[in-house]
C-alpha cells in the first residue's frame, strides 16, 4: 500500500508505540487522526508532526466509551472524508499477582486493552466494509502467545486480542479486501512499566533493562509501515518482534 494521502487512525497515541507510529505514518505521508484522553500531549504531537512537514488532528477520546469512539471516529471522517488505516493501539499493563486481588486493576485492563480494541473495530468497520478495502491493526504481546507470572490479567486480555484479531482478518479479508495485522512485541520501552502499583513487580520489571536492550516505540512504528506497505495481496496476519537478547 502506497500510504501517501491515506488517512488513519492511531488509538493511544499520547505516548509509546502509538505516538511513535503516528509520526512514522506522518513521515510517510498519512494524515493520521491521534486520539487519546490526554488531549494535551495530543495537541503537542500534532504540533510535532506539522513541524516536520506532516498532517495530523487531535482527538479526545476515551476507548472504553464507546460514544466517545464513535464520535471521534466520526469527527476524523469528517475532517478527511474516509479512513484507511486502524491501529488499535490503547493499553495498559499493571502488573500484580493474581493473589492481590487487585480487581479494579482487572476490570481497568479488561475494559481498555479487550473492550477498546472492540470499541474502536465496531466503530471503524462499517466504513471500512463500505469502501472494501483498509487496514486494521492491533497490538497484542509476547503475553499473548505466553503467560508470565505477575501478568496473569494482562496475559488474557492480550491472548483475547490475539483471537479476535485472527477471526476479524478471516472474516473480513475475502469479502471485503481488509487486512488485519496482531502486533506481537516484547519488552518495549514504553511507559507501561508506570501502570504498575505493585513495588515488588514494578521493580522486577524496571530490573529487566539490565538484562536486555528493550525495543524502541519506533521500532513497532516501523513494523506498523511494514506491514502496511506489503504488497495488496499479502496480509502479515502477525508480527512476534522481539529484542535480540530477550530470552523469556
Amino acid at each position: 500500500m502506497e500510504l501517501k494521502g491515506k488517512i488513519a487512525l492511531v488509538t493511544g497515541a499520547s505516548s509509546g508505540i502509538g505516538a511513535a507510529t503516528a509520526k512514522k505514518l506522518a513521515q510517510a505521508g498519512a494524515k493520521v487522526g491521534v486520539a487519546a484522553r490526554r488531549i494535551d500531549r495530543l495537541d503537542a504531537l500534532v504540533e510535532e508532526i506539522r513541524a516536520a512537514g506532516g498532517e495530523a488532528f487531535a482527538i479526545e477520546m476515551d476507548v472504553t466509551n464507546p460514544e466517545a469512539v464513535c464520535g471521534g471516529v466520526a469527527a476524523l471522517v469528517d475532517r478527511y472524508g474516509t479512513l484507511d488505516i486502524v491501529f488499535a493501539n490503547a493499553g495498559l499493563m499493571p502488573a500484580s499477582s493474581i493473589a492481590s486481588l487487585k480487581t479494579d486493576e482487572w476490570n481497568q485492563m479488561v475494559d481498555v486493552n479487550i473492550k477498546g480494541v472492540f470499541n474502536t473495530v465496531a466503530a471503524v468497520l462499517p466504513i471500512l466494509t463500505a469502501k472494501k478495502s483498509g487496514h486494521i491493526i492491533t497490538t497484542s504481546s509476547i503475553a499473548g502467545r505466553k503467560t508470565v507470572q505477575g501478568l496473569g490479567v494482562y496475559c488474557a486480555t492480550k491472548h483475547a486480542v490475539a483471537a479476535f484479531s485472527d477471526t476479524l482478518r478471516m472474516e473480513v479479508g475475502a469479502p471485503y479486501n481488509i487486512r488485519v495485522t496482531c502486533l506481537q512485541p516484547g519488552a518495549v520501552e514504553t511507559e507501561l512499566f508506570e501502570h504498575v502499583s505493585d513495588k515488588g513487580y514494578r521493580d522486577q520489571m524496571e530490573g529487566l533493562k539490565d538484562q536486555m536492550t528493550f525495543l524502541k516505540a519506533e521500532d513497532i512504528g516501523d513494523a506498523v509501515v511494514y506491514a502496511l506497505q506489503a504488497p495488496a495481496h499479502v496480509d502479515i496476519a502477525e508480527l512476534f518482534i522481539m529484542p535480540t537478547n530477550q530470552a523469556w
